[in-house]
């Protein structure tokens, strides 16, 4: 179905299209200016942006699965073996190998390391998400907004106890019994009692699945009631130029997200884009 938004782009009224997942709707915008005007009252949101808007709101780790056609009732197993193999070797190249022990800790330093896992990582600025969604988009990108002011208090149809608080991962046990299962539709988001420098700097939440083969919108049907929970904003290649260099204005590059010399050389990639007159110095 669909219902029109008060204000309008250049192409028309943008449209709110409900999606097959009863928790997610879908709007596109069709100028920065409009995705700054969507964005407000949305405070307390979670955001995350996917270069490709067909992408599935998935984990890394369940992308890879799907990649690699292993068995749906295989996916727990190769999830524990892997979290095994890291815990097993990780502790070479760490100061304190307690943080392995601490299963939230564990999950976020192997995901910010290029270890795929059923994370999924959201930030609480919707201008950072809009950076990972449009940095390198080449067709239709996607920001999604997350309604975690909702979600925190609520629990799944299913048991409705199971609050936010309930399944917190970061109590002993509490990953093992709620998301290590891989049966649960449940989802917990948050942050790590210590944060690493990323996460900081990307003003990151981490959002944990409690189902490995479920997108996270039709894991949010369990707590929908009739509440919209997700939203998929739409940003076509036309808006990227214009958007992009308005986060370089803000001073969202990969420089700052990632604060070490690999996010530094990262960010020479979009210092080829920008065009500073020959007669002005470097900046």
């Amino acid at each position: 179905m669909t219902e029109p938004l008060a204000a309008g782009g250049p192409n028309g009224p943008r449209k709110r299209v409900r999606l097959t997942s009863d928790a997610m709707q879908e709007v596109r915008v069709h100028s920065w200016s409009e995705f700054n005007d969507y964005m407000t009252g949305r405070d307390g949101w979670a955001f995350r942006g996917q270069a490709d808007a067909g992408w599935p709101l998935m984990s890394s780790l369940s992308r890879r699965l799907l990649q690699n056609g292993v068995p749906p009732d295989q996916w727990r197993h190769r999830e524990e073996r892997a979290i095994r193999i890291f815990r097993r070797k990780a502790h070479v190249y760490l100061p304190d190998k307690a943080v392995l022990d601490n299963d939230l800790r564990c999950l976020a330093m192997m995901q910010h390391h290029g270890a795929p896992t059923r994370l999924l990582d959201f930030t609480k600025s919707p201008f950072v998400a809009a950076f990972f969604a449009l940095e390198q988009a080449t067709s239709d990108a996607a920001v999604y907004a997350l309604n975690t002011p909702w979600i925190w208090a609520e629990g799944p149809d299913f048991n409705p106890g199971l609050t936010r608080d309930a399944l917190d991962p970061r109590i002993p046990t509490n990953f093992d019994k709620y998301f290590a299962v891989n049966k649960l539709p449940v989802v917990w988001f948050g942050e790590p009692r210590e944060m690493d420098s990323r996460l900081v700097a990307q003003s990151g939440l981490l959002v944990v699945p409690g189902v490995l083969e479920k997108s996270l919108d039709v894991l949010l049907d369990e707590y929908a009631r009739g509440q919209l929970l997700v939203e998929r904003i739409l940003i076509g290649p036309e808006v990227r130029a214009e958007a992009m260099h308005e986060l370089y204005r803000m001073n969202i590059t990969h420089a700052t997200l990632f604060p070490d010399l690999e996010g530094l050389a990262r960010s020479i990639l979009y210092e080829l884009e920008e065009n500073w007159p020959p007669n002005k110095p470097d900046r």
